[in-house]
């Protein structure tokens, strides 16, 4: 038994567990391990391949503390040993590391949906905290009953009425979602905080005292002090959804305002403020507009080539990843998956549908891969128009 044998199974991590966006045979994951770099990066130049993957760290109680992916795993891995990154992060990584698992993937694009899975699923600490000049990444959420507010969170809970992200630099996102909530006039508070609506009946005639001062600074409807209907605030809601799907520019317009006004006036420390928000909201704005235009421009099949052959159709439904399946390689094959076809075809023609499927996170990857690789888009069609000229041209592999 090798000292990498014992570090993996006296570990949590001995591989990358299942793939649900692999419609192929499980991909053998490769784990090397040593006393040195040195021995590290030894084995890495005798077997590690040219190829798309994923590739993890493992720290002396086996516990993964990165995840990345590249075009080439080989030439990828190597970098970490060459002597000009010894004091950058990548030098900080592998000092603390002692086994380099990787798992090989049949595109670029396969490659990053499956690091993205990884991080979401194990938040290995390199890639969420401590990374020099890496903003953590979270999510812009509207949820949280009886009375939906903006919040956000690492990972998005189940249940919330939207989210959208990941947005980075969680400073900057707390000064935008502060911003949010007074604009569109929703509560802030806790969970514990007793809600009551106005058409909420009482025994005796009750005059209820707000939580906070927003309601007396007309940023908050006030729905603790029976100070609005529940159809008062759903309105309210309902125009914050519509700023998350990129429709409604109220939020930047009204801080502008702000500013301009304090500007006016010479509060030159009201405006300095007002224009921080508006930094802040401007950025979750693009991000939004960018998810958004995937959103509605992004309904189709993707026949992404793989290097082995093994070549995938992902359903792409308002820029999330909905299905996936094996490229057909024969009249045999497609005729196999025909009725799959058609439930796709009746997938993307729903719609009412604005996406938030099993795969709600793949949406930012899809979104950043499509404005990067523009001519991917060639490799896209509708579910209906998959006939011989589509499958044939999914199975051409890429140059390796």
């Amino acid at each position: 038994m090798t000292r990498t044998d014992v570090l993996l199974r006296s570990g949590p991590v001995s591989d990358f567990g299942r793939d649900p966006l692999n419609p192929h045979a499980s991909r053998r994951v490769e784990v090397v391990g040593g006393k040195s770099a040195a021995e590290m990066r030894d084995q890495i130049l005798r077997i590690c391949p040219r190829v798309p993957g994923v590739y993890g760290m493992l720290c002396k109680k086996g516990e993964l503390i990165y995840v990345g992916k590249s075009k080439s795993l080989r030439s990828r891995l190597l970098s970490y040993f060459a002597d000009s990154i010894a004091d950058a992060k990548g030098g900080r990584i592998i000092e603390g590391t002692r086994a380099i698992l990787w798992e090989t993937q049949p595109s670029d694009f396969a490659a990053l949906l499956r690091e993205q899975q990884l991080i979401r699923l194990n938040s290995p600490r390199w890639n969420v905290q401590g990374v020099p000049q890496r903003q953590r990444a979270v999510y812009l959420c509207l949820g949280r009953s009886p009375a939906p507010y903006f919040f956000l969170a690492g990972k998005p809970p189940a249940g919330c009425v939207a989210t959208e992200g990941p947005f980075y630099g969680a400073r900057r996102m707390a000064t935008a979602v502060e911003s949010l909530n007074k604009v569109f006039k929703l509560r802030d508070c806790s969970q514990k905080q007793v809600f009551r609506f106005a058409e909420q009946l009482d025994l005796f005639d009750m005059d209820y005292r707000a939580g906070c001062l927003r309601l007396e600074l007309d940023t908050c409807l006030g729905p603790c002090a029976g100070a609005c209907s529940r159809d008062a605030y759903q309105q309210r809601v309902n125009a914050a959804e519509s700023f998350l799907d990129g429709f409604n520019d109220e939020p930047l317009v009204q801080i502008a305002d702000q500013m301009e006004s304090a500007a006016a006036t010479r509060q030159y420390e009201l405006a300095s403020r007002a224009r921080d928000v508006l930094k802040s909201l401007e950025y979750v704005n693009r991000k939004l507009t960018i998810l958004a235009s995937a959103r509605r421009e992004y309904s189709f099949v993707y026949a992404a080539s793989g290097y082995d052959g093994c070549c995938t159709w992902y359903l792409i439904h308002c820029g999330e990843i909905a299905d996936v399946l094996p490229a057909p390689r024969n009249p045999a094959d497609y005729a196999a998956i025909k009725p799959q076809l058609a439930h796709w075809a009746g997938t993307i023609g729903n719609r009412l549908s604005r996406g938030h499927g099993r795969y709600p996170a793949t949406l930012s990857v899809v979104a950043s891969w499509f404005k990067k690789n523009k001519n991917e888009l060639q490799r896209t069609f509708a579910p209906e128009n998959a006939g011989r000229k589509y499958h044939r041209a999914s199975v051409r592999p890429l140059a390796s």
